[in-house]
């Protein structure tokens, strides 16, 4: 027979606010706002015909309807949570990571074969981050971000590494240029990305640099700015890891090191337990403890 149930989301939304007793809590532990669940009670009420709550918005009480229902449903939940847990709780099926398209192009990608091979049942789909994402309200099962002054290591988050920048060139241009001390820099043509305005500006903080580097060519995307790179269009600042694999192909020379910036590289991860998602994360952690750069010249 065809089940007769209410909306399962107003059914949660109903438990939640139920058992922590404040509308303001639910909506904390859902991830939405506050007249979102009352509508979702409302709405649960409703289908039922009859009232779960009753008393001041600011301190509702549960009727004796609500008192009937809260228990079983709680355990109904607890059932549904239980058996979804163990269908999760694999090293099989589909992970969700968003991250930045250049990380994805220029570091994870090159990288995920060996996480291939060794997990042949685990598919990794990659895509973009969407504005205001977090891996905790959204599908993503890891989203890799990068933060300025992290302190610590938040719930729920896998650090990889603090960002190096360093100063790239072609070999041919490097040849052509005969740059001799960083000073000489300015004076030759500089690339400079739009999705990351200030990464002239942090270099030259770190390497002790006061003037304001100069403005140049401005590309769309760090992926474009490291292409033209490597074409000899210009000098570059990049993170170390963006550039790691074109330095040891040869497309890339740092001829002055890397020195860090204010910014960590992080994977932060759903809460949900999950044996697919554990193993990636300690093989996204063995990777970035493999990859560290060298040193200012």
């Amino acid at each position: 027979m065809r089940r007769r149930l209410p909306p399962l989301n107003a059914l949660r939304t109903f438990e939640a606010a139920a058992r922590l007793g404040k509308m303001t809590s639910a909506a904390e532990e859902l991830s939405v706002t506050p007249g979102a669940v009352s509508r979702q009670v409302r709405q649960l009420e409703l289908s039922l015909g009859v009232d779960l709550f009753e008393g001041p918005k600011n301190k509702p009480q549960l009727t004796t309807a609500g008192k009937e229902l809260l228990p079983q449903l709680t355990a109904a939940l607890d059932q549904i949570e239980a058996a979804v847990g163990r269908v999760r709780d694999t090293a099989t099926g589909t992970l969700d990571v968003s991250c930045f398209s250049t990380f994805t192009v220029k570091w994870l990608i090159p990288r995920l074969f060996d996480f291939n091979s060794t997990y042949p049942d685990i598919k990794i789909r990659l895509s973009s981050p969407v504005a205001g994402a977090d891996p905790g309200r959204d599908r993503y099962d890891v989203m890799i971000t990068a933060k300025q002054d992290v302190i610590g290591e938040p719930e729920n988050t896998v650090l990889l590494f603090p960002e190096r920048l360093g100063i790239v060139l072609s070999p041919a241009l490097a040849a052509r240029l005969q740059l001799t001390d960083l000073s000489s820099i300015f004076s030759h043509p500089l690339l400079h990305t739009r999705t990351r305005p200030d990464a002239w500006a942090n270099w030259a903080n770190a390497v002790g640099y006061r003037d304001t580097p100069p403005t140049g060519l401005e590309y769309e995307h760090y992926y474009f700015t490291l292409e033209a790179a490597i074409a000899g269009l210009g000098i570059c600042v990049a993170p170390w890891h963006l550039v790691a694999d074109d330095i040891r192909l040869g497309r890339l020379v740092a001829l002055f090191g890397f020195y860090p910036s204010r910014y960590v590289y992080l994977a932060k991860r759903s809460g949900q337990h999950s044996k697919k998602l554990e193993l990636f994360c300690a093989w996204l952690a063995h990777q970035a403890e493999q990859d560290g750069p060298p040193g200012p010249a």
